[in-house]
């Protein structure tokens, strides 16, 4: 009677649960269990973090990253400065 209006569940169409559903069929473990332990997230501590960086070191990098890219357009013809920003231009508009 209630057949017809209740819906019925699809089978999976992911290959990892069904053959989780057949090795449960196999085994006759009851659906919904696994062996499978998850173990809690470890927290970063210092031994698994990044390395702290040498601050000098950062300093030069930044110094030299700030006056790279003036540098480099004062460098530049300006026929080339010019090609430079329509293939920016172009690879903007041709982006999707």
């Amino acid at each position: 009677m209630y057949d017809d209006c209740m819906k019925k569940k699809k089978p999976s169409t992911d290959l990892n649960v069904i053959a989780h559903d057949i090795l449960q069929a196999i085994t006759g473990e009851p659906a919904g269990t696994t062996s499978v332990t998850r173990e809690p997230a470890q927290k970063p501590t210092k031994n698994n973090a990044q390395p702290e960086k040498n601050p000098a070191a950062v300093a030069l990098g930044r110094l030299g990253g700030l006056k790279g890219g003036k540098a480099r357009a004062k460098k530049l013809s300006a026929k080339k400065r010019a090609d430079i920003a329509k293939n920016a231009a172009k690879a903007r508009w041709t982006k999707k």
